[in-house]
């Protein structure tokens, strides 16, 4: 026959037994208090996740083709196509970038009191901002419009511009009915300590009609509430339609 347990040891085990598994819910429970408090030291937090460089975010399959780099001097890369005549001035209304999935509609921007860009208000995601004091796209020079690449709410319109190749074209619909076509020569990426003002921003010899892109890339600084630098698109326009 088996030996039996006492009555009075069996009765105390239990009470041991259960008093430990009571414990250990409480410790569960007050760990995850903890971080749900403190989100950021845990990795939970959105902007606290180690972000890599962009862009190095496509697969095998699909390599990166190599980033443009010159001094800010150098003028800004041009497709290996003719460039189209330039038009009038055309107020943008929206651009389309269509292997990237992006049809946005285009907002006007100007300078803060501080002298630096604006950028399209946090609150609408999917605007694009047109430097309103530079060119119209279609109208010779560079016409620079810029995008979020996110936000804390999720994705904006130009998360997926890393993604964007020499070649592509991007296209931007006009207040006259004219959408102009432009083809991309070259992707920057630059640290914002050493933005290339004079490429993005200044006139070139030929007065093509240009395109500028921009928006954030590199890896977000918690301290200063920014990525560190930022993606730049150039494209020139190389043919035209009327809608």
């Amino acid at each position: 026959m088996a030996a039996q347990h006492p009555s009075g040891g069996g009765k105390g085990l239990r009470i041991t037994l259960i008093s430990a598994a009571v414990a250990g819910v409480v410790t569960v429970v007050a760990g995850l208090l903890i971080v749900v408090s403190s989100p950021e030291e845990y990795g939970l937090a959105r902007d606290s996740l180690a972000l890599e460089a962009q862009p190095r975010q496509t697969g095998a399959a699909q390599p990166q083709q190599a980033m443009f780099e010159a001094p800010p001097s150098v003028p800004p890369p041009l497709p290996a196509l003719q460039p189209a005549p330039a038009m009038l001035p055309s107020t943008p209304r929206r651009l389309v970038i269509k292997r990237l999935g992006i049809n946005a509609p285009i907002g006007s921007v100007g300078l803060d009191r501080r002298g630096a860009i604006q950028v399209p208000p946090i609150n609408n995601p999917n605007l694009v901002g047109w430097y309103r004091h530079g060119p119209t796209a279609g109208e010779g020079g560079p016409s620079v419009m810029l995008g979020h690449k996110d936000t804390r709410s999720g994705s904006a319109v130009f998360s997926r511009l890393y993604e964007i190749k020499n070649g592509d074209t991007i296209e931007i619909k006009r207040q006259d009915g004219v959408t102009a076509v432009f083809t991309v020569g070259g992707v920057e990426q630059a640290a914002k300590t050493t933005f290339p003002t004079q490429r993005v921003y200044g006139d070139q010899p030929g007065s093509n009609a240009q395109l500028h892109l921009i928006t954030c890339g590199g890896v977000y600084n918690r301290t200063t509430g920014h990525y560190t630098d930022n993606i730049i698109v150039y494209a020139t326009m190389t043919s035209s339609y009327r809608s």
